[in-house]
């Protein structure tokens, strides 16, 4: 693995976050200053193409990563556009479900939780 690929994945590890490329660059930035974006950028990708990482691509927002690679679900705030991990167990019986009951051969699934994170809940709360 690559110097610049071992610092990206370290850093995505050391964090309980859902960075975007450029927060990713951000943080990569202080430690090695002739990255270039594009380069965090390609990084990323074959990180998640090894499965060392998780490329996020939530409905209507810029594609997060995830540090985790084991499979699990996220919780996103539809409000201020938080997103964290979703504290349950991944549903693998679904997709054999799907199988048995459909012609198709499903290769995995998305499940997208969606409400307000406490932050935002708090200030909506306020206001009623």
């Amino acid at each position: 693995m690559t110097r610049q690929r071992k610092v990206i994945l370290d850093l995505l590890r050391q964090r309980n976050t859902h960075p975007s490329a450029d927060e990713v660059y951000q943080w990569v930035r202080p430690l090695m200053p002739r990255i270039s974006l594009g380069t965090v950028y390609r990084n990323l990708e074959v990180l998640s193409e090894l499965g060392e990482i998780q490329k996020l691509e939530v409905s209507g927002t810029i594609k997060r990563f995830d540090g985790n690679p084991e499979k699990h679900y996220h919780i996103r705030c539809m409000n201020c556009g938080r997103l964290d991990d979703a504290p349950m167990n991944f549903l693998s019986n679904i997709e054999s479900e799907i199988c048995s009951s459909t012609d198709y051969k499903v290769m995995g699934h998305r499940l997208e939780f969606i409400g307000l994170c406490p932050e935002c809940f708090t200030q909506a709360s306020s206001r009623w």
